[in-house]
């Protein structure tokens, strides 16, 4: 299914990426690169620590990464999931390609920028996690959609103003947009329509409509309010069975399968429970899970509420970020101050874990040391009586919310477990 998914154009811009100039735009890398293409300097294998590579500097563990690809890979195969995973985590097209060999139907989005970007390196199958009502941005999916008939491009509608909004801007199209109506995750809940009343009153509206087809229902369970194992179940209940209703109004007559998604990173357990009971329909079910997190999971916010810490024999995600600072002052017995801050650190959940230091000696234990808070280019050190840590010492810092990390690095050392850098991520926020 994931082999037509990339275009041969974006293969080629792909490949492209390789000629790209190192300089100045990209933090971390070492300065006696510049001039250098993003290839050459990748065949260099340098070393991150003895390599000429400046502090801060991120780096996303090779072995930690392809662990990840593979193990959502296997776990949708054996749920009988289909999987499009969440690329706003990482805006990184290398990062969409490698998920789409490792099985990826195609790649969700949020909004219609990242959709470019998507396009630009060939993905030929995206999920748009949003209604689109921006009528520049409607003309110009359907543009792609009429120039390309291996495009396939599904966004949500959640409201009859919508419809009409979309139906303004898109008449003259030659392709439909097709849309799912998107169920609210409950009252108070981010985006979607309220009830299934309401719902059907949407559909209603889509069908009305020439520029826009329906082919199925999606949500976001991680909205469901005061989330727990039986209140997200109950909704995503609610959303197969408006499924289920939909078809049996004949709303899906003349489509080839029936999307039902949903799948955020923290429920994707519950979205594999529910719909391996979705009964049969008058059409195949396209079951879309669209977790993205996974692709380099973290040190914080989702090690904690990854599913697989509520079934840990189906495997578990490995945390592959670690942003390197170094020991810039050492003001007291308790205090210190390391060179990376809000500008190069996810801080929107939890602060920066210190995992390890690093001096010429080697690496030792980061026991009895923590980021307290960040500056803008400063993380806060605590440290307890008798550590040693001194000026220029390197600082090993694991990160919460992928989300929120790639978005500050448009260059990215993939980084072996001996310290070899062998390749590097571009990423376009």
């Amino acid at each position: 299914m994931a082999a037509d998914s990339v275009s041969g154009t974006g293969a080629e811009r792909l490949a492209e990426l390789a000629d790209e100039r190192v300089d100045h735009r990209f933090k971390g890398l070492p300065p006696d690169a510049d001039g250098l293409t993003v290839g050459e300097l990748a065949a260099q294998r340098r070393n991150l620590f003895s390599g000429g590579f400046t502090t801060p500097v991120l780096a996303l563990s090779a072995e930690r990464l392809d662990h990840n690809l593979r193990l959502m890979e296997t776990y949708s195969v054996r749920h009988g999931l289909t999987f499009a995973p969440h690329g706003k985590t990482s805006m990184a097209p290398q990062l969409f390609q490698r998920q789409i060999e490792h099985g990826a139907w195609g790649i969700t989005l949020a909004v219609p920028h990242q959709v470019r970007v998507a396009r630009a390196f060939g993905v030929q199958r995206v999920f748009l996690a949003n209604e689109v009502v921006d009528a520049a941005a409607l003309k110009w999916v359907s543009s792609q959609l009429d120039a390309d008939p291996g495009f396939r491009f599904v966004c949500y509608v959640d409201s009859v103003r919508g419809v009409e909004l979309m139906d303004s801007a898109l008449r003259g199209a030659v392709r439909p947009v097709d849309v799912v109506v998107e169920l609210a995750a409950g009252e108070g809940a981010r985006t979607g329509v309220r009830t299934e009343a309401e719902c059907a009153a949407v559909a209603d509206a889509v069908a009305g409509v020439d520029t826009l087809r329906l082919v199925g229902v999606a949500g976001y369970e991680g909205e469901v309010p005061d989330a727990d194992s039986e209140r997200v179940r109950g909704w995503l209940r609610r959303l197969v069975a408006l499924a289920v209703d939909f078809d049996k109004d004949g709303r899906f007559d003349g489509l080839e399968e029936i999307v039902v998604s949903a799948g955020g990173s923290a429920w994707f357990d519950a979205v594999a429970d529910v719909f391996a009971g979705i009964p049969e329909l008058s059409l195949p079910v396209l079951k879309l899970l669209r977790s993205g997190a996974y692709v380099s999971h973290d040190d914080g916010h989702y090690r904690k509420i990854t599913p697989f810490n509520r079934v840990p024999e189906e495997g578990a995600l490995q945390p592959a970020f670690r942003l390197w600072a170094q020991v810039v002052s050492r003001p007291s017995a308790e205090q210190a101050f390391a060179n990376a801050g809000k500008r190069d650190a996810a801080y929107d959940l939890d602060l920066p874990e210190v995992q390890v230091l690093r001096s010429d000696a080697g690496e030792r234990s980061a026991d009895g040391v923590a980021v307290t808070g960040l500056s803008d280019q400063h993380a806060w050190i605590r440290t307890d009586e008798g550590v040693e840590l001194r000026v220029g010492d390197w600082v090993g810092m694991g990160l919460s919310h992928p989300c929120t990390s790639f978005d500050k690095w448009e260059l990215i050392p993939v980084v072996e477990q001996d310290g070899t850098v062998v390749d590097y991520i571009r990423t376009y926020f």
